[in-house]
């Protein structure tokens, strides 16, 4: 199957297929202002046989793509928060059907925005994200009820100098997933909001540990 870029299922996509018989797929989602081409080359760095499934956020903040609505920076519009993240899910499932890939070896990879609606995902609807590795993430909300995310590996990578993260917001998300049940690993550096070639390694190495219990590569 070759590469397709397709709107058919609700989000303008890029889907790349598996090499080498892996069965991971990898899920990529985009920050503020990205498309679904960005994350592809970091998707193939941190799991380099998976298949890719990345979306186009549907939200349009001044011509900027997003994953779900914001009032302003760091505070989210809970309703669409909410309808945009079972609106992914949807189509998660659509395209596992379409492309034949085993969502039960679905690992997410999210930059801010996309890190958010990732863990807004994990949040929503637990299972559905096998692992994820969230750079630059923050509390999506906090829900009534936790969900159990017991066994879920989850790799975060915060900046103490984020001018758009309080370090307190991702040790909450942190605190929040790991009372859950998943088991968390944060890693802080001393960097802002961008990320950096050192945290990429970081979360590379990390996923090499994790890609081996998925009984995949």
């Amino acid at each position: 199957m070759s590469e397709e870029k397709l709107g058919n299922l609700g989000f303008v996509h890029r889907f790349v297929p598996a090499e080498d018989g892996s069965d991971i797929t990898m899920l990529l989602l985009h920050g503020t202002g990205g498309n679904e081409e960005d994350l592809v080359p970091l998707g193939k760095e941190l799991a380099p046989n998976a298949a890719i499934l990345s979306p186009r956020g549907k939200v349009s903040e001044f011509g900027a793509p997003r994953f779900f609505r914001r009032l302003a920076e760091g505070v989210f519009d809970h309703e669409d928060l909410v309808f945009r993240t079972h609106e992914l899910a949807e189509f998660i499932e659509n395209a596992a059907e379409e492309y034949g890939f085993d969502k039960a070896k679905l690992v997410a990879a999210g930059y801010s925005n996309g890190a958010n609606i990732a863990a807004s995902l994990m949040l929503l609807h637990p299972g559905l994200i096998r692992a994820a590795v969230l750079f630059r993430s923050m509390v999506p909300f906090e829900p009534e009820m936790a969900p159990d995310l017991s066994g879920i590996p989850v790799f975060m990578a915060a900046g103490r100098r984020d001018e758009m993260i309080s370090p307190e917001n991702t040790q909450t998300l942190a605190g929040m997933l790991e009372g859950s049940g998943a088991e968390v690993e944060l890693r802080w550096r001393d960097t802002g909001h961008a990320l950096t070639y050192e945290e990429i390694g970081e979360a590379k190495e990390w996923m090499a540990g994790v890609l081996p219990k998925f009984g995949g590569v």
